[in-house]
């Protein structure tokens, strides 16, 4: 009778401790995957301490970037496990173009977990063009939150990213941009993509541009080496962003 005890207080401890192993090794998995991310580069520091002529402010949500543009706007999604500042070069060369910029700090890193977070900024901010953009993973999301928001939207931007549901609206302009270097997007989703878009809708291939080089970030596991430098194409995607907000401008006027 004392060993059949003992048998089932083991059975009765193995039914409690393996739900608890489990849960715990799902959770170190997590930790470290999540901590586990790319950094921004020294270079994006002195965007923090420069107020002239883009004002960078620290918000709830992130950062704002405050330039001399007073009509439009542009949220940011960043990429999964990328220090959202990495994105500050782009983003303030587009703030200093008149296109004031929210960059948005996501949790752990990864935009999924905050998918609706440009609901609050439009709550709190007034402009009269509204666009959303988004790297890679940040992107899907800016899409996905996009797609079911088409009506409080000018634009999405996409960089090195796709749709998956769809954008089609008389009154909304997309742009995809990405790198013919890029080792980490898909390109037969980007292709399967475009029969979500609107007619408004511009594809922007960048020569010699890679998958990481939108974000100062370092290099990325399982991109291609780029052919230009990392300002350049972060140029060129700043040309392709302001030429689809000021067509949709003129548009509208």
């Amino acid at each position: 009778m004392g060993r059949v005890k003992m048998l089932r207080n083991q059975k009765k401890w193995k039914r409690v401790l393996i739900p608890i192993i489990a849960a715990a090794f799902v959770l170190f998995t997590f930790f470290w995957y999540v901590n586990d991310y790319y950094h921004s580069d020294e270079r994006v520091q002195k965007y923090l301490q420069e107020n002239v002529p883009v004002n960078v402010k620290e918000i709830s949500d992130g950062l704002f970037l405050d330039g001399p543009g007073k009509e439009s706007a542009m949220i940011f999604y960043p990429g999964a496990k990328v220090e959202y500042t990495a994105y500050l070069p782009l983003l303030y060369e587009l703030a200093e173009q008149g296109v004031d910029c929210f960059l948005i700090k996501m949790p752990c890193n990864l935009a999924f977990l905050g998918q609706n977070k440009a609901t609050d900024i439009m709550n709190e901010y007034q402009y009269k063009s509204w666009y959303l953009s988004g790297h890679s993973l940040g992107g899907a999301m800016a899409a996905s939150y996009s797609a079911e928001h088409l009506k409080d939207l000018d634009g999405l931007v996409l960089l090195a990213a796709y749709p998956t549901k769809s954008l089609k609206s008389d009154t909304f302009s997309v742009v995809s941009i990405y790198g013919s270097e890029d080792g980490v997007l898909n390109m037969h989703k980007v292709k399967d993509g475009r029969s979500f878009m609107p007619f408004d809708y511009t594809e922007v291939c960048v020569e010699g541009g890679n998958h990481a080089w939108f974000g100062n970030y370092g290099e990325q596991e399982g991109d291609k080496t780029a052919s230009i430098s990392r300002d350049e194409q972060q140029q060129q995607a700043v040309e392709a962003i302001l030429q689809t907000v000021n067509t949709a401008k003129d548009g509208k006027q």
